[in-house]
């Protein structure tokens, strides 16, 4: 276990909710624990390609209009923050542990709350991991980060009457369907239950001005942290950002583009810029 683990996430911005914004970045952590590495079957070249890989560069435009930004430090292979932490599946860990546990189809398909597979190269863990390291790693990251998320969302709800979260992620280039162009840009709500139609019609209208195809909740509708943040009803809100990848790195997928992170960057103020006029148009838009 780690002796003095570095913090579980960074967080930029304001000290005090300037704006009704947060931002929360859980999958662009690079730190890779000496435990993980040690128990790992595959180097760390093969487990960087759970990372939404510098997705983290492309939120500086919007905290400089004054959100609060939460970026996870920690490697997605170490704990992903964006699974329920009761995600946990059961073949890694040590048997006759007491760790509530929830099947769903992504801990299934090896992508639970401690990822245990990775398309293309297989099993991840050369060990099963003791109850005392999985309790660890849900206190010591999981817990901290959305506790941290939680507290500035209810800041900024006090001092704005409303809280908006953009959960920021990239994904892999999608293979075109049904004769159409493949969406660059995957915009999440849940399905409409984790935000007001009104937020995601904004962000959507900054992404088509912007010349990129994109597509509402397919394949991509959010996760854990729209689940857990999102309250329409409370006037709190919460949308799901998934950027291609091959829009901002470089044809390697691991070295950045500069040009392309400034395009995207752009883009993502701005619809950090849309989304808080929203807010302040329609302040009590929760009660319709």
């Amino acid at each position: 276990m780690q002796d003095d683990p570095i913090p579980s996430h960074a967080q930029l911005g304001p000290d005090h909710a300037a704006t009704p914004l947060v931002i929360a970045v859980p999958h662009a952590g690079r730190d890779y624990p000496a435990e993980l590495l040690a128990a790992s079957r595959l180097p760390r070249s093969r487990l960087e390609a759970l990372e939404d890989r510098f997705a983290d560069r492309l939120i500086a435009g919007a905290v400089g209009l004054g959100a609060i930004a939460l970026v996870a430090r920690r490697a997605r292979a170490w704990i992903d923050l964006n699974r329920d932490p009761r995600e946990i599946d059961p073949g890694m860990v040590a048997a006759g542990h007491s760790l509530p546990a929830i099947a769903t189809a992504r801990m299934r398909g090896g992508l639970g709350l401690l990822p245990r597979r990775i398309a293309g190269a297989g099993e991840i863990m050369n060990r099963r991991l003791a109850e005392a390291e999985v309790r660890q790693r849900i206190e010591q990251d999981h817990a901290p980060y959305h506790q941290a998320i939680a507290s500035a969302l209810a800041e900024a709800h006090a001092r704005h009457g409303v809280a908006l979260l953009i959960d920021c992620h990239s994904m892999p280039s999608l293979v075109p369907a049904g004769g159409t162009g493949a969406a660059r840009i995957v915009l999440g709500d849940l399905h409409g239950r984790s935000a007001h139609s009104s937020f995601m019609e904004r962000a959507e209208a900054v992404v088509r001005a912007n010349g990129l195809p994109l597509a509402r909740n397919s394949p991509y509708a959010g996760g854990h942290t729209l689940d857990r943040h999102g309250a329409p009803k409370r006037n709190i809100h919460a949308i799901q950002i998934e950027v291609d990848r091959s829009l901002y790195l470089m044809e390697d997928l691991r070295t950045p583009s500069q040009a392309g992170i400034n395009r995207m960057a752009e883009m993502v103020t701005e619809i950090a810029r849309a989304l808080i006029d929203e807010a302040s148009a329609r302040p009590a838009l929760a009660a319709e």
